[in-house]
């Protein structure tokens, strides 16, 4: 069988993670790890027998597949060069900070024949838990994501719109549509010179509401989601696992045997994708939509703050 050559551009804890997939997959073959220190580069790439790298077009060059797992700045110009190199490319979440950036890319891959996907990991969660195959539209939607800073400060170059929210948009996307009609937020810095604690509302043309929190300054982490359908409600803490459900509809938390690990399913997805055996688990057009409403709540967050 044909092995996949696949190169992962970033050295850090995401880009570590996502080399160990590849390296472990019967579909590919790591060629390299890319990074701008090529020391972090080969430390990583060594480890599997792959080559580190920090220029980015003699990587490429190595490579079938990518998967971009850079600070969230990088993402639209590395995925621009990628694709233009004929690359395949899984670009982790955002796919670019605007929403007009995000649809070229997604438009320039199809042109191309290129598969580009998102790593929006948590579409598998939601999936395995049976949300996502509701077939009412929620009239409301809020969710909860906040957590203390990252020690490392990862994702510090954005907002936690960017950062966190992000997830939290993609699925408001999927259940609610791909369209909104109506947008407010506020946000404050705390620890950054980027918006570190946001709330943003968004209305549909189903009259459904999303209300999303989501902060990286919290003396603690919780997650949750309160969906209410025409027919009852679902909230689920994702931390303790407490499931509460009065809709006619099945949903699971323990999902842990079917789902032990969410970013492999993903990456494993995405070679599959690459080698023609299946489609794309999440094209990158249909992850358009979350990048609008994080530009829009961001710059709606960000003119309140200079008032």
């Amino acid at each position: 069988m044909k092995k996949l050559k696949v190169g992962v551009a970033g050295a850090g804890v995401f880009g570590n993670y996502h080399a160990q997939k590849a390296a472990a997959s019967a579909k590919t073959e790591l060629v390299g790890v890319y990074d701008i220190d090529l020391a972090r580069a080969t430390r990583i790439a060594e480890q599997f027998g792959a080559r580190g790298f920090d220029k980015y077009p003699e990587f490429l060059e190595a490579c079938e597949a990518i998967v971009i797992a850079v600070p969230a700045t990088w993402h639209e110009a590395l995925a621009h060069e990628a694709i233009e190199a004929h690359c395949h490319v899984l670009c982790e979440k955002p796919l670019a900070l605007t929403g007009k950036a995000a649809r070229h890319l997604a438009d320039e891959a199809a042109a191309r024949g290129r598969i580009l996907q998102v790593g929006h990991q948590e579409r598998f969660v939601a999936k395995a838990m049976g949300v996502l195959a509701i077939e009412e539209t929620p009239l409301l939607i809020e969710s909860v994501r906040s957590g203390p800073p990252a020690a490392d400060n990862r994702a510090g170059d954005v907002s936690v719109i960017w950062d966190l929210m992000i997830h939290d948009l993609d699925l408001a996307a999927m259940m609610l549509g791909n369209e909104f009609t109506g947008v407010t937020a506020t946000g404050k810095r705390v620890h950054s010179q980027h918006i570190d604690e946001a709330k943003a509302q968004f209305t549909y043309a189903s009259g459904g509401v999303a209300r999303l929190t989501a902060s990286r300054a919290a003396t603690e982490r919780q997650r949750t989601m309160h969906v209410v359908y025409p027919s009852g409600e679902i909230a689920i803490d994702f931390l303790t696992r407490k499931l509460e459900n009065t809709t006619p509809y099945e949903v699971r938390v323990d999902i842990a045997a079917e789902l032990p690990d969410p970013l492999g399913a993903a990456d494993e997805g995405f070679f599959a994708a690459c080698l023609g055996e299946a489609r794309s688990p999440v094209p990158a057009h249909g992850t358009v939509a979350a990048v609008a409403m994080a530009e829009a709540a961001e710059t709606i967050a960000l003119q309140r703050l200079k008032v």
